[in-house]
């Protein structure tokens, strides 16, 4: 992956997977989208868009669509993974037989893996083995305002410096900016307990509580990301950049963000189903409430809201109680 263009492929056709696809076709690189699902894929070859997720934006000529992920690969240089958490393990496995040399994988998948609470460099690094080096994209960003061509400002990381340097550079352009990190598990970790505590904010806001309880939580919900994150390794620098703060006040104030508006839903009375149903797509947080709950817990670190948050998805525990259950713990100095 050198020089000022490379070949992508961007694995995940879903609303994130199409929207980096159009950014790196745009800054001048040729990109093969793919998605296993061959009716969708006719959908975008026949709509030159992604009229589902991010409909009214035009893919770049030098966009293009497949379902046969041989095809995809085809001299791409920089394999980009955009898939939900769920998927992730799977999708890699795939594509362990058909890597080449000279081939780098990066993903921006946000969360944890279901059922085993593994960071997904773990799985990364399971996987592939432990001879290439992962990276990872992430930060404040909501994929139709990438799609758009709106300001954006992301975090790459990787322990390979000259591997996230180059990545960034393929990413930047006019309208996003990358910057680089060597804290994997801190970017890693913000990325994927924001969702939870969006869901706590949305939920605050569905009851109707208001502009201070939003605050209170966003706030706290971050002093729980980074005992964690502190806790597992993570650089307390990352959880204040784009990466942690960043993307935490981005999912917890803008309706565009998925857990948010399954908080929203089950504030106003709605249950966890039927709220996700009405969605249509992947809400991360949903199974990393869970995963978050038991890594905190494993680590002996306290993580209330989070607690809170898991037992209104799979307790039914009524939101109302839960935030007053919050409020009632025993009074202790702030930091």
């Amino acid at each position: 992956m050198s020089g000022s263009s490379a070949a992508c492929a961007v694995l995940g056709a879903g609303s994130w997977g199409t929207a980096l696809a159009i950014l790196l076709a745009r800054q001048g690189h040729p990109v093969h989208l793919w998605g296993h699902m061959q009716a969708d894929i006719d959908h975008l070859v026949r709509d030159r868009a992604n009229e589902r997720y991010l409909p009214g934006i035009p893919f770049p000529a030098s966009l293009q669509c497949s379902a046969d992920l041989g095809a995809a690969l085809e001299g791409a240089t920089l394999i980009l993974v955009a898939v939900p958490s769920h998927a992730f393990a799977t999708v890699l496995t795939a594509l362990q037989p058909r890597l080449r040399p000279g081939q780098r994988i990066a993903w921006a998948t946000k969360g944890l893996e279901t059922g085993t609470g593994r960071f997904l460099h773990q799985v990364f690094t399971d996987i592939l083995g432990g001879t290439m080096a992962p990276a990872l994209i992430s930060g404040p960003t909501f994929a139709r305002e990438v799609a758009l061509g709106l300001p954006t400002a992301v975090t790459v990381a990787s322990p390979d410096e000259a591997f996230a340097d180059q990545l960034a550079q393929n990413l930047s352009g006019p309208d996003f900016r990358a910057y680089t990190s060597g804290d994997v598990q801190g970017v890693e970790l913000g990325g994927a307990v924001k969702n939870v505590m969006a869901i706590a904010a949305g939920i605050s806001d569905g009851l109707g509580f208001g502009a201070n309880s939003r605050a209170a939580l966003i706030t706290r919900g971050l002093h729980e990301i980074m005992r964690l994150g502190e806790t597992l390794g993570g650089q307390r620098e990352t959880f204040m950049g784009l990466a942690g703060v960043g993307d935490l006040v981005l999912t917890c104030t803008d309706d565009q963000s998925r857990n948010r508006r399954l908080g929203l839903a089950l504030g106003r009375g709605e249950h966890r189903d039927q709220a996700i149903a009405a969605i249509g797509q992947a809400v991360e947080g949903v199974h990393t409430a869970r995963e978050v709950v038991t890594l905190s817990r494993r680590h002996g670190v306290e993580m209330p809201i989070s607690e809170q948050v898991c037992r209104v998805l799979f307790e039914d525990h009524d939101p109302r109680q839960a935030v007053h259950e919050l409020l009632g713990r025993t009074l202790k100095a702030e930091m």
